[in-house]
C-alpha cells in the first residue's frame, strides 16, 4: 500500500505536486475503504430460513393429521411459519373429580363437567351454561384490547400437543397431564398450555406475541357458571328465583365480593390480587395469579333477557345479568392456577394463593363461602351439623332437626329464666298500674311523664326484674334463624339434600307444608304463652301477625331454614306446655285470669 505522508511535510518544488497527488489518492482509498466496510458491516441481513422442526416433535392433534409445514424453497424467500391444525378437535382429560372437554377451535373449554354434582335433571353438572357461552364466550378464552385480535385467537385452530399420559383409544386423557396448543399466523404467535392435576385446580400458561412483541392477552371464564339452568328454564330450577352471581378477590390478604349488580363490565384493575373469582351461591371459578404483584383483572358484566315470570315464557322480559372474569399479567405471560368447582369448606381451606415468597402459602379459597357478618355464629352452626352428618345421622335434614333440638335444650335454662321473669313481672303489675294511675291525665309530650318512667325503673329494680326477660326466648331463635338461614343457602353440601317430600333443602318446599305447620305452631305457642301486662286486644293481634308473618316470610325460602324454624317451633310448645304445669305456669294462668276477670268486671261497671 502507498505510504501516507503530511502533505505539509512534503518538499516544496517540482517534486511536490506527486507528493500532493498521493496524498490525495491516499485519502480516497481510505474513503472507499470506510464506505465498503460500513456496508459490508453494518447493512441489515437477510432473513435465515428457521430450521425445519423434526417429524418426533411435530405437534399432533389428537384425532387429526397435522400437515408438515412447507419446506423453503431455494429460489424464493422464506415466510414466518404458520402453525395451524387442519380441522377441529376435541381432547378430554378426566380426574376423580372432573370431565373437562377441550376444543382446539380457539383453544378453550367446551364443558366442564363435576362428576360428584348434578343437575336439577340428574345429570353431572357441566360448569360452561350453554347459553351464555354462546353469546359471550367460553372458558379459557383470551381477552385482549383488540377486538379484532380476540376474535382470531379465539376462533383459530390451535395445534395440540399432549404431554404426560396420551390419549386412550376414545380420545380421553387421565390427569395428570398438560396439553399445549399452538397457533402461529401473520405475525400473531400464541401458545397456551393447561396443566392438570389430580384436584379442581389446573393450571394455564399463555403467551402471545405479534412480530416478536409481547400482548397482553389474558384468560377468560367470560360467563357465568354453575346453577344457572333459568336460561333454558328446565327442571326444578324453572320455578326458582335467577341464580345470584357475585365477583370476589382478595389483595392484601383482606378478602371482599361484589354483587352483579355492583359490578362494572370492562374494567381493568391492575393491583395485587391474590385471587380474582366468579361465582354463584355454590360454585366459583377463581384465578390465582403466580405474580399477584403484576396481576391485571378485567370484570366482564353481561346479560341476557328473560321472562319476568320464570313460570310464564310470555311475561315482561328482564335482563339476567351474567358476570366473567379476565386474568392476566401486566408483562404480557400469563401464569396462573384456575379453581373451579364446588364452593366446599374443606377444599376451598386447601387452595392458597401465592404468598410473598411466591410460595401458596396465602390466603386460602375459603372467604368465597359468604356466611355473612353473623360468620361467627353461622361456622360453628355448620360444622354442627356437618358433625352430625359424618359421624351420625347421615342425612342433612334430620342432622338440622336434631342440631335445632340440642340449640333449644341449650336454652332451655335460658327459658325458664325467662318464665320466672313474666311470673315476677305479673306479680308487680298492680304497683305498676298504681304508678300510671297518679300520671293517667297527663298529656303524652308532658315533661312529668319523665317521673312516671322514673317511677316504674325504680319499681324493677326494688322488686329485681328485668322488663326484658320474658322477650329473650324470642329473640334467641330469631337471632340464630339468619345465621341458619345463611349455612343453609350456601353451604354446597345442602344442594340438592333430600328429605321425606323435601327434594331440595336449599329450595323452598314446593308443598307449602312447612310453613303452614310453623303458622301453626308458632300460634299455638303464642296462644298458650301468658303475656304480663299487655292488653288482651294486643295479646290476640301478636299471636295472629307474628305467625302469618314469619310463615309467609319461609314460604319461599329454603325449606331447610324453614324446617329449623318449624322443629323449633314444635320444641317451643312442648316446652311452653311443660311450663304452663308447673308451679309457675300456673301461678301465672291463675294471676292472669284474676285481671282479665277484674277488666271484664270493670267493664261491666261502665256500662
Amino acid at each position: 500500500m502507498p505510504e501516507i505522508q503530511n502533505p505539509n511535510l512534503q518538499p516544496q518544488g517540482s517534486g511536490g505536486s506527486g507528493g500532493d497527488m498521493r496524498s490525495t489518492m491516499a485519502f480516497v482509498l481510505m474513503a472507499m475503504a470506510v464506505l465498503f466496510g460500513y456496508q459490508f458491516f453494518m447493512k441489515p441481513k437477510a432473513d435465515q430460513p428457521p430450521p425445519e422442526p423434526p417429524s418426533a416433535a411435530a405437534p399432533v392433534t389428537p384425532g387429526t393429521s397435522s400437515p408438515a409445514p412447507p419446506a423453503p424453497t431455494a429460489n424464493a424467500p422464506v415466510a414466518a411459519p404458520q402453525v395451524e391444525a387442519a380441522a377441529e378437535s376435541t381432547t378430554t382429560v378426566e380426574n376423580p373429580f372432573y370431565k373437562i372437554v377441550l376444543t382446539n377451535r380457539g383453544a378453550q373449554v367446551k364443558h366442564w363437567i363435576l362428576k360428584q354434582y348434578k343437575d336439577s335433571a340428574g345429570k353431572p353438572l357441566d360448569l360452561v351454561q350453554p347459553e351464555a357461552a354462546a353469546r359471550f364466550g367460553l372458558p379459557l378464552a383470551l381477552f385482549t384490547y383488540e377486538p379484532a385480535l380476540t376474535a382470531q385467537l379465539n376462533s383459530a385452530l390451535y395445534q395440540v400437543t399432549v404431554k404426560g399420559a396420551q390419549p386412550s383409544f376414545d380420545g380421553t386423557v387421565s390427569a395428570p397431564t398438560s396439553i399445549a396448543f399452538h397457533y402461529a399466523a401473520g405475525g400473531v404467535d400464541a401458545v397456551k398450555t393447561v396443566c392438570f392435576g389430580s384436584s379442581y385446580v389446573v393450571t394455564v400458561e399463555a403467551e402471545v406475541q405479534r412480530n416478536g412483541a409481547p400482548v397482553r392477552a389474558l384468560v377468560e371464564w367470560p360467563a357465568g357458571l354453575g346453577d344457572m339452568e333459568e336460561f333454558h328454564q328446565t327442571g326444578m330450577m324453572a320455578s326458582q328465583g335467577r341464580t345470584p352471581s357475585f365477583f370476589a378477590w382478595s389483595i392484601g390478604g383482606k378478602a371482599n365480593s361484589l354483587a352483579a349488580v355492583k359490578v362494572s363490565g370492562g374494567d381493568t384493575l391492575d393491583a395485587p390480587y391474590q385471587y380474582a373469582a366468579v361465582m354463584d351461591q355454590y360454585f366459583a371459578a377463581a384465578f390465582l395469579p403466580d405474580a399477584p404483584e403484576r396481576a391485571t383483572v378485567v370484570t366482564l358484566h353481561n346479560a341476557i333477557d328473560l321472562p319476568g315470570n320464570p313460570d310464564d315464557p310470555n311475561s315482561k322480559m328482564r335482563p339476567a345479568d351474567v358476570l366473567g372474569l379476565a386474568v392476566g399479567d401486566t408483562s404480557g405471560t400469563t401464569r396462573l392456577r384456575l379453581f373451579a368447582g364446588p364452593k366446599e369448606t374443606d377444599l376451598l381451606k386447601s387452595i392458597h394463593a401465592v404468598g410473598p415468597e411466591g410460595k401458596p402459602d396465602g390466603p386460602s379459597l375459603d372467604p368465597l363461602i359468604d356466611f355473612g357478618w353473623l360468620a361467627f355464629l353461622a361456622k360453628p352452626l355448620y360444622l354442627l351439623l356437618r358433625f352430625i352428618v359424618l359421624h351420625g345421622i347421615g342425612n342433612w335434614g334430620w342432622a338440622i332437626i336434631l342440631s335445632t333440638a340440642v340449640i333449644n335444650l341449650t336454652l332451655l335454662p335460658t327459658r325458664i329464666a325467662a318464665t320466672k321473669s313474666s311470673l315476677k313481672m305479673m306479680r308487680i303489675q298492680p304497683k305498676i298500674d298504681a304508678v300510671k294511675k297518679r300520671y293517667a291525665n297527663l298529656k303524652i309530650n308532658d315533661p312529668k311523664r319523665a317521673e312516671m318512667n322514673t317511677e316504674i325503673m325504680a319499681v324493677y329494680k326494688a322488686e329485681n326484674v328485668n322488663m326484658y326477660g320474658s322477650c329473650l326466648p324470642m329473640l334467641v331463635p330469631l337471632i340464630l334463624l339468619w345465621p341458619y338461614f345463611r349455612v343453609l343457602l350456601n353451604a354446597v353440601e345442602l344442594r340438592q339434600a333430600h328429605w321425606l317430600w323435601l327434594p331440595d333443602l336449599s329450595q323452598a318446599d314446593p308443598t307449602h307444608i312447612l310453613p303452614i305447620f310453623i303458622i301453626i305452631t308458632m300460634f299455638l305457642t303464642q296462644y298458650i304463652t301468658p303475656s304480663p301486662g299487655m292488653d288482651p286486644q294486643q295479646r290476640r293481634m301478636m299471636a295472629f301477625m307474628m305467625p302469618v308473618f314469619f310463615g309467609f316470610m319461609l314460604w319461599h325460602y329454603a325449606s331447610g331454614a324453614a324446617l329449623y324454624w318449624g322443629t323449633g317451633n314444635l320444641i317451643m310448645l312442648a316446652m311452653q306446655i311443660g311450663i304452663n304445669r308447673s308451679h309457675w305456669g300456673r301461678e301465672m294462668h291463675e294471676i292472669a285470669a284474676r285481671r282479665a276477670a277484674k277488666k271484664t268486671g270493670i267493664s261491666a261497671g261502665r256500662k
